[in-house]
């Protein structure tokens, strides 16, 4: 699992590759926290991960629990219909949004 981030205005842009399970999520979580707590808005352009484990989806929550402590927001764009259906089944999409594609998580 790697991890890019990019500036798009006032939101930052993350873009994890691979999977984020047992393996990876701590890593992923230890990344994204950093991230997190130097930016407000952070958007997860999820459209080059290709599985979330129970695992991931905590590092996920952590996340996104964490902007919400702060002010901020945690939202996901671009995942594939396999990914977004463990978010939707996890119940998760109730708890971080989920848009189609970055355009419309960053309007």
């Amino acid at each position: 699992m790697s991890l890019v981030q990019e500036q798009a205005g006032d939101v930052t842009v993350v873009r994890p590759e691979g999977r984020i399970d047992g393996v990876s999520a701590a890593q992923f979580q230890a990344e994204l926290l950093d991230i997190i707590n130097g930016a407000q808005l952070v958007v997860i352009d999820g459209s080059s991960i290709n599985y979330v484990s129970s695992a991931g989806l905590r590092a996920f929550l952590i996340a996104a629990k964490t902007a919400q402590g702060k002010g901020g927001k945690v939202s996901l764009c671009g995942l594939s219909a396999g990914v977004e259906e463990i978010f939707v089944i996890s119940g998760f999409s109730k708890i971080i949004s989920i848009y189609p594609a970055l355009e419309q998580a960053l309007a």
